[in-house]
């Protein structure tokens, strides 16, 4: 690696550093990814015989996964 490669990624380092984001497309996100990682733990549990796919566990599992994803990356 050349000297201004180094130079470029330490500017991008001190930029992400700096950057906080917009904190609506972490929610945004955060809710998204939440609401698909609970639809696939609730279908896996039914296809065990576990749990009933349905909203009445997928949206309770969604919630939780959001509220646990939220406490674990606040500083």
């Amino acid at each position: 690696m050349s000297a201004g490669s180094d130079d470029e990624r330490n500017g991008f380092e001190e930029g992400l550093e700096s950057s906080r984001g917009d904190p609506r497309v972490l929610l945004a996100l955060n809710a998204v990814l939440s609401t698909l990682f609970a639809v696939l733990i609730v279908w896996g549990a039914s296809i065990v015989g576990s749990l009933e796919f349905g909203p009445a566990t997928v949206v309770p599992a969604a919630i939780g996964l959001f509220v646990l994803a939220l406490v674990m990356t606040r500083p």
